[in-house]
Parts: structure tokens; sequence; C-alpha cells
């Protein structure tokens, strides 16, 4: 049962602060030198292999949860982990950066069923100590021929990062949200726009009839708020709330920006339960 066995190192943090053995312990030792993202990377792969050692980059006595199905703490963290059956759990970072003390991981999984993941986690003092995330099932068709996941994943133009953010930060509050739906082509480049929504197919023309067709259905996506806007280089994610199809959603959109515009997006979108549901008191956000 080696998924299980690799969470032992966990119980033990989270209830009194041992580690399991001494060669686990000096690996411990060494996590000065391993950057943020390469530290999320390790402890979400560590899902599907069962590696021990990355549950150390967590604060055992601080952790914030924000995904309403998980208890706060690592207690909560270690009690999901056991609930999986043995051998179905699947972790597989395609991307992640860096935006000051958070980074954002886009994932494949196979959790609880086979998923796409937002995860977002912000660092105090090199240690992780909060999370956020968003979780969206695999569709088998897409209407652009791309999956939910698939795309670029190298980040570049890192001296473009504040202009990209404040780009994509202008964009929600203008095109999502109603501000100035009008400037639309201001922010997505009519030549290319690569969509990742399985609902969608590529360019301005299909995101626009598929907005129009939800409408004229009685069933509009609505922005309501927007709570994030995370970015390094030409990725920027944006975490939103809203309505969509009648329910209350998070909305988490990445895009990619290439000389000024806007050209590729991928998305999750989650139902966010009633507050009875909800498993700790942090809200989604």
């Amino acid at each position: 049962m080696r998924f299980n066995q690799g969470y032992v190192l966990l119980a033990a943090m989270a209830f009194g602060g041992a580690v399991a053995s001494a060669p686990a312990a000096a690996k411990l030792q060494s996590t000065s030198d391993v950057s943020p993202t390469q530290k999320v990377v390790e402890l979400l792969s560590s899902i599907e292999t069962g590696a021990p050692e990355p549950v150390a980059y967590i604060n055992a006595n601080k952790y914030i949860q924000h995904n309403l199905a998980v208890k706060d703490g690592l207690a909560g963290f270690g009690e999901i982990m056991s609930q999986l059956p043995e051998g179905s759990a699947k972790a597989r970072v395609v991307r992640a950066f860096q935006d000051g003390d958070y980074v954002v991981a886009h994932t494949e999984y196979n959790f609880f069923g086979p998923k796409i993941g937002f995860d977002i986690f912000r660092f105090e003092e090199g240690k992780i100590v909060e999370h956020w995330d968003n979780l969206q099932e695999i569709s088998e068709t897409s209407a652009s021929g791309r999956t939910q996941i698939d795309g670029p994943a190298e980040v570049v133009d890192l001296d473009k990062t504040d202009a990209n953010k404040a780009l994509v930060a202008a964009f929600v509050n203008d095109i999502l949200m109603g501000g100035n739906p009008s400037k639309v082509t201001d922010y997505i480049s009519t030549e290319k726009y690569h969509q990742h929504n399985p609902a969608v197919a590529d360019g301005l023309d299909a995101l626009g009839k598929a907005l129009q067709e939800m409408a004229e259905a009685g069933m509009p996506m609505t922005y309501t708020k927007n709570h994030m806007v995370l970015g390094q280089g030409n990725f920027v994610l944006t975490v939103s709330e809203g309505q969509f199809l009648n329910k209350h959603v998070s909305f988490y959109d990445l895009f990619r920006v290439e000389d000024g515009k806007i050209v590729e997006h991928w998305d999750t979108i989650e139902p966010i339960p009633a507050q009875a549901q909800w498993k700790n008191d942090n809200g989604k956000f």
C-alpha cells in the first residue's frame, strides 16, 4: 500500500511533529534550495507517487484550506488522501508558475474521477500555509479539438509580467464583468485565439456565439466579482465568482498573452456548495 504508507509522515507531522525515519529527516532538512514552484510540483506529484517527503513543504501548524470539501489543516489534507482508493490517484502537473508568495499549478488529475484542476498555494517563510483550488471533470469531447490542458507550458516574457497582468485584469473588468464589452478586440487577438473550454470552438467569433446562445437560452454566464489576478510572464490566472447554468460558481481562467493580446484560454468552473455543506469555515475565496 505505497500510497497510504507515504502519508504516515503527514500524520506524524500533524499530530506531534515526528519524522518517520532518519533518511526522510535528512531529505526534509535540505529543502531550502528548492524553489516554491518545484515544491508545489513535488507535492502534487506525491499524490500519485506516495512520496512522503514533499508533505514537509506544508506548515504543520498553519494550513488554511479553501477546498470546501476538505477539513482545515494538515489533518484534513491527510484525511482526504486516506479516502482515495489504493492506486487510483493520478496527478500530472502540466504548467506551473510563481507570483510573489503564490504558486499556481495546472494539473491533470484522477482524484475521485478524472479531473482538470487549478491549485494555488501561498507560502510564508518557505512553507505552504494556504491552498485554493478549482476542479472540473474531464470532457471527452471538445468543440475546438483541443483538450482542457494541452498547449504551451513554458513561462516566457518575464519582463512583461506586470503588463500582461494589467491587460487581463482590465479584460475581466471590461468584458467578463460587463464594464465595456465593446472593447473585446482590445484584449483578445482577432487572428489567433486558442480555446480549451470544451464547449467553445477556437476564435473570437466562436466565443461570442457561445455566450450569445447561453444568454438566449436563459442561462447566461455572469461574472460578479474578481478575487485574484496572478501571473508570471505570458501566463495570467484570474479567480472569480458568479453564475453559470443558474448555479453559484467559481471561475478559474488561465490566459496566455502574446504581443499584448490574449491568444489562449483554459478554464475550470466549479459549483460552490451551500455553506451547510462546507467542511471548513474559510470560504472558497
